[in-house]
């Protein structure tokens, strides 16, 4: 049911007024839970203020834009016209973690032109859904307001109180840090910004957070800050002021200083905040996706949700060298068909190959200013067109790697030919990498031109059937509605973390707050699935800091419909315990937040599209929990097979990892169930219909 009302009103401002009662313009969510008071000051700035169950959420909030050699747009504000308009609609994903979604809200436009000389004229359009605002600048094509350099957007997020916070440091080139767990006055970004400990270029100028980043109040209500639909503009940091508890948009910029550049008519990215009253509805929420613009592409015949296994691990652990010059050069033609005849009798649909391509010798040398990667040329030992034939015999596609170490320019020189060689062989996914300082010089990742470059490549995508999981990414923002090629990305501290780092590894609590922060924003390509938890013999000094029921339970509780099965194949081959990678699904009908309290435990359930099979994962930080699981969302008229992957009673994330029990119980929607969760432990669920065969 699609439902659309518009209503036209024309208000006349009192010049210096203060703000009152009868100068705000209001508007509320369909079920009038969240409240948005639009108005203009005394100075006439343009301002909001956001209120939930009759509270104060954000307090009055300015809104402006500062551009180069151009007077701030700011101030001296008429409010010329206003339009709101209701919205009620379903639609369906292409693959995603439900298969209908609604799209309710109300909008506001509040069309304002300075009452200076110029005239110049900004739209501000705000969505009210039950579940979150969000708002943006809409410029109209005008005379005084052309082309444009954005210097600063000054949007204001002025809280209510001394929130928990869950963040990171508003790096420019990467999200791969462990997020922090404080109070919003505490936020010090530049005291946990260490340069030189990740791989890749970091650059954190000042105290901001990345988003999405959020909070608890005292109240108990959750919030998460974000943006929806990045298009051709920078990636937006979030400035912290611990004494005023306020955070304020800063873009990522250039070392030419300027941020974007712009020529009207534009508008910027959707600002969000996602409301909520437990932590769950913040995941379950899709207002982020419902922001963005419907499919442009349609349906994707030649992409299916699937797990895929890697020549990747090999190489963090040390088993496997990508160069070909090194003692093992993992990419060979004979150990990727032993890959895909594992993966081929193990219900996994597609095989990754990293180090296949020549240039591989100098990639991870800082020092070097260009790495010449080419995408089309495999090493001597690695027959491209032979794997793919091999992997189609088998019913296992190929997904291509391109790891550019952040030379853009180069890349983007190849991008028609490497994408026209995957259409021609039948290979319709990709990995791409950005691990590096980006060329062109002065750029970097989050900023204007590299959003851009990350766009040109999901057009690629379109142009030559070919999917894109990317790595080193821009933040999700909810294109992948737009654009399904955007099937997933990294943008977190990954698995590999584990294996090479020197701080210990990612702690048990990381994967109890990445559902509730980098994950609001869209699919996440962590890799779980590590069953030699311990490292042993490869990596002494390193562990996982997860039991392997936790690991089973990953590829319920992370969502990406390209799951990895990253291990190496002796761990995997005759484990009880892989019975529930090879049955896991990858796309799904609906999911649920069953249990969660952010940093500490969350336990999800998804029914798999197609089958009514239902798989459930729970995880737990260093701490051991006891949890009960009613199982009241399954059909009522019909008995399960449950299949339970547990902890034993003796497991413990750094003691006793690999320890797990295996049990099966008949189970309805009256059945309540105990979980046990060890330390840094988890819990593992197939539910499945039963039938005279299964049970």
């Amino acid at each position: 049911m699609k439902e659309l009302i518009i209503i036209v009103l024309i208000l006349y401002t009192i010049v210096g007024c203060k703000r009152s009662e009868d100068t705000q313009i209001r508007l509320t969510s369909p079920d009038s839970k969240i409240e948005l008071s639009f108005f203009l000051t005394s100075k006439k700035q343009a301002a909001y203020l956001i209120k939930y169950n009759n509270d104060v959420l954000i307090d009055s909030s300015l809104l402006g834009i500062d551009f180069k050699n151009k007077l701030p747009l700011k101030d001296n504000f008429i409010i010329k016209k206003i339009d709101t308009t209701s919205f009620n609609d379903t639609w369906k994903m292409v693959w995603g973690e439900d298969h209908e979604i609604i799209n309710q809200y109300k909008e506001l436009k509040v069309y304002l032109e300075e009452t200076t000389h110029l005239h110049r004229k900004v739209t501000l359009v705000f969505k009210l859904y039950n579940d979150g605002v969000g708002f943006r600048y809409e410029f109209p094509d005008q005379n005084h307001l052309k082309k444009v350099t954005i210097t600063d957007e000054n949007t204001e997020f002025n809280l209510t109180g001394d929130h928990t916070v869950w963040w990171t440091p508003g790096d420019w080139d990467i999200y791969e840090y462990t997020y922090n767990t404080t109070v919003f006055s505490e936020i010090n970004a530049l005291e946990h910004y260490e340069p030189g400990t990740h791989l890749g270029q970091t650059y954190v100028p000042e105290n901001a957070v990345n988003t999405p980043v959020t909070m608890k109040t005292q109240s108990g209500i959750y919030l998460s800050f974000h943006e929806a639909d990045l298009t051709n503009y920078a990636g937006m940091t979030l400035k912290v002021d611990t004494l005023a508890l306020q955070m304020k948009s800063e873009l990522v910029g250039n070392k030419t200083g300027s941020k974007v550049i712009q020529q009207t008519p534009f508008h910027t990215p959707w600002r969000t905040i996602q409301i909520a009253e437990k932590p769950g509805n913040l995941v379950e929420s899709k207002m982020i996706l419902n922001l963005n613009e419907p499919n442009v592409i349609g349906a994707l015949p030649y992409f299916e949700p699937t797990k895929y296994m890697g020549i990747w691990w090999d190489m963090h652990i040390g088993t496997g060298n990508w160069d070909y010059s090194g003692k093992n050069h993992a990419a060979n033609t004979q150990y990727t068909k032993e890959m895909i005849d594992f993966a081929s009798a193990n219900n996994i649909g597609g095989i990754l190959v990293e180090g296949w391509n020549i240039g591989w010798e100098q990639w991870w040398d800082k020092k070097q200013k260009s790495v010449d990667f080419d995408f089309v040329t495999p090493y001597p030992d690695y027959d491209l067109k032979k794997v793919v034939q091999y992997g189609k015999s088998k019913g296992v596609s190929l997904m291509m790697h391109h790891e550019t170490s952040a030379d853009v320019e180069r890349y983007e020189k190849q991008l028609d030919t490497a994408f026209s060689l995957m259409n021609d062989l039948g290979i319709h996914m990709v990995k791409t990498g950005y691990v590096g300082t980006i060329i062109p010089e002065g750029e970097y990742h989050h900023g204007q031109w590299m959003v851009n470059h990350y766009q040109k490549v999901l057009e690629q995508g379109v142009k030559n059937k070919v999917v894109i999981n990317a790595h080193e990414p821009i933040k999700a923002t909810g294109k992948r509605r737009t654009y399904p090629v955007a099937i997933s990305r990294e943008g977190v501290r990954g698995q590999e973390y584990n294996a090479w780092s020197d701080d210990g590894g990612n702690p048990p609590e990381h994967l109890t707050i990445v559902p509730f922060t980098r994950m609001l924003g869209g699919p996440v390509d962590y890799t779980p699935g590590i069953f030699n938890t311990t490292l042993k013999p490869f990596k002494e000094n390193n562990q996982i800091n997860t039991t392997l029921a936790h690991q089973l339970a990953l590829y319920v509780v992370l969502y990406s419909p390209v799951q990895m099965v990253p291990d190496l194949i002796p761990h995997y081959k005759d484990h009880p315990a892989f019975q529930f990678i090879r049955d896991v699904g990858v796309d799904w009908k609906q999911s649920k937040v069953l249990h969660a309290e952010i940093g500490d435990y969350i336990t999800m359930a998804r029914e798999e599209k197609n089958t009514g099979n239902w798989f459930i994962g729970s995880i737990t930080d260093e701490h051991q929990r006891d949890l009960k699981l009613p199982l009241q969302f399954l059909d009522a008229h019909k008995k399960y097979k449950a299949k339970i992957y547990a902890d034993t009673p003796d497991s413990h994330f750094s003691k006793n990892p690999e320890a797990y029990l295996i049990r099966e119980q008949e189970v309805d929607a009256t059945t309540i169930l105990d979980l046990h969760l060890a330390p840094g432990g988890g819990c593992a669920l197939t539910i499945s219909l039963v039938t005279p065969t299964n049970f």
